[in-house]
């Protein structure tokens, strides 16, 4: 028996289904090709990808707002920018209201590029959903909600707040 299964067996999963996922999991491995993982996320990280997706929606952003938006110290998020800035695909500048603000903007090679990262997406999506038939589209719907409702469960379990320490200086 593999250790993949054995491990899932451990939450309850039966031998059967442990195999069906690990065999899933490694045919959807095979069809995400290099090339395709590449065009879809531009060969972004997680937290890069979610800048892009706040500057589409806001714009231009202040170092702050990322940080807080992806939930990453203000150092993080300052060595994410430089690296995308790096790759062409934001651009800082100072306010203009408080030059001590820096903001963050799409350049128009990073425009371009998660416009078309939206056109992918888009072109899959429209391709699985295309495939569902009305009651198909109705159970994926109510499986999304269940695993969103679990996993805000398991977010809020998880993120409680952590107590400040407090250090004496003498």
């Amino acid at each position: 028996m593999m250790d993949g299964i054995m491990r899932l067996e451990e939450y309850g999963v039966t031998e059967e289904l442990s195999q069906m996922v690990v065999d899933y999991i490694d045919e959807v491995k095979e069809l995400l090709s290099s090339d395709l993982w590449e065009n879809i996320f531009l060969n972004c990280s997680k937290n890069e990808v979610f800048v892009l997706w706040l500057l589409y929606q806001k714009g231009a952003v202040n170092m702050t707002e990322i940080a807080e938006y992806i939930h990453t110290p203000l150092n993080t998020a300052t060595g994410i920018i430089s690296r995308m800035e790096k790759n062409g695909l934001v651009l800082r500048s100072r306010s203009d209201e408080d030059k001590r603000v820096v903001n963050i903007g799409f350049s128009q090679k990073g425009m371009e590029q998660f416009e078309a990262l939206i056109k992918e997406l888009a072109h899959y999506g429209m391709k699985v959903m295309g495939s569902f038939t009305a009651d198909e589209m109705t159970l994926f719907y109510k499986m999304t909600s269940k695993i969103m409702e679990i996993l805000r469960q398991e977010n809020s379990r998880v993120n409680t707040p952590k107590k400040v320490r407090k250090i004496t200086i003498e």
